[in-house]
């Protein structure tokens, strides 16, 4: 069975990092791609962290738990995640239901490439069993990767997130960015902002539903 128990304290996690191993370096050329609405009840926008959690249904929302578990604002601790690829993205946001609804709170795609080189810590790598987990780090139950999530926030403030395993479209490499310090790394305009139900979309989105074998709806 994958490990994947509560995490170690901060310090402990501080002793095992190689930094020459452990940190991805995401390019300024990298194509980041993101699935958000803008409307609803955590409207946002295409280069807006998300402060309200941590979220049931998000693997790394690195805010506090409360006692009541429920989502509350926390302006140190923003969160986005993003694909490389228009079929993860889709993906790991519309898994719950396997249906790509283009109409309901109003979602949007875009594609950016960040403004500086991106430091993730690298959750595909060996990493994890280093410190006593496992790749169910990407896939597992997410109370346990949001604690994680949590303990290595606290461990390596000067990162900008986590590069993982997306566990819904093949291991195919997604990204958890996190602000601060993370804002810094955004451009100031996207390289494509389109509303889901863009007639231009039709054809990618059909085949990457077809592929996931999801249902497209609009």
């Amino acid at each position: 069975m994958a490990r994947l128990p509560q995490p170690p304290a901060p310090a402990v996690l501080q002793a095992f990092l190689r930094r020459t191993e452990d940190v991805v370096a995401v390019h300024r050329a990298t194509r980041l791609v993101r699935v958000f609405t803008s409307s609803g009840l955590h409207p946002q926008r295409w280069n807006t962290f998300r402060f309200t959690g941590p979220l049931a249904h998000a693997r790394f929302d690195p805010q506090p738990q409360t006692p009541d578990g429920i989502p509350v604002p926390s302006h140190e601790h923003g969160v986005l995640y993003f694909g490389l690829s228009v079929r993860t993205s889709i993906a790991e946001v519309f898994q719950a239901t396997s249906i790509v609804d283009r109409t309901t709170r109003r979602p949007f795609l875009v594609v950016l490439r960040p403004r500086r080189t991106l430091r993730l810590l690298d959750l595909a790598g060996l990493w994890p069993t280093r410190v006593g987990a496992s790749q169910e780090i990407s896939s597992g139950p997410k109370h346990l990767t949001q604690a994680w999530a949590r303990a290595i926030r606290a461990a390596y403030p000067e990162l900008d997130g986590l590069w993982y395993r997306s566990s819904m479209d093949s291991g195919d490499p997604a990204i958890c960015l996190w602000d601060p310090p993370g804002a810094s790394g955004l451009p100031a305009a996207p390289d494509v902002l389109l509303p889901l139900d863009h007639p231009g979309l039709d054809l990618p989105l059909a085949r990457v539903c077809e592929e996931l074998n999801y249902t497209l709806l609009g």
